[in-house]
């Protein structure tokens, strides 16, 4: 027996419409390869040309496996509406969403100029204000860049 799809699910597509979604979100979340199991954890982020800032502490369980090995896949999703069909049914309440996935791999920024310029760009993914940074607070950060090598989108319930 085949699989039928719900008709509501809709691939993206359009990478326009991709970079919409993430611009949108203000948390992703990424999947690490940690052995027999994945570890997911919710980040800040900034994203341009084709890349993802993240910042961490210097030190904890997700850089030790970035060292083992940096496939990562990271996931966006925005636009949540709870609705139903029929407000007695409980089977006709949905959740619209649109979503982005992400697969690349992670590597990390040493260099003291390039650290400034990504934590440039995960600010203004929050706000349009421009920042000035201490050097001890910098060189207290790790960032995190992940080059995208393949992303898809998906919509439910949106047109």
């Amino acid at each position: 027996m085949q699989y039928q799809r719900d008709k509501a699910i809709k691939d993206i597509v359009r990478k326009e419409e991709m970079l919409e979604i993430i611009q949108q979100c203000k948390i992703c979340h990424i999947g690490f390869v940690d052995g027999e199991y994945p570890y997911v954890l919710g980040f800040n982020f900034g994203f341009a040309d084709n890349k993802i800032y993240l910042h961490c502490a210097k030190e904890g369980r997700k850089l030790e496996i970035l060292k083992k090995n940096n496939n990562v896949c990271v996931m966006f999703d925005t636009g949540h509406e709870f609705f139903h069909r029929h407000e007695t049914v409980a089977c006709s309440y949905r959740m619209r969403y649109k979503s982005v996935m992400v697969m690349g791999k992670a590597h990390f920024i040493d260099d003291y100029n390039e650290k400034i310029n990504a934590l440039n760009i995960i600010m203004k993914q929050y706000s349009d204000k421009e920042f000035e940074y201490s050097k001890p607070s910098v060189d207290n950060v790790r960032i995190i860049c992940i080059e995208v090598e393949k992303m898809t989108g998906r919509k439910f319930e949106y047109l």
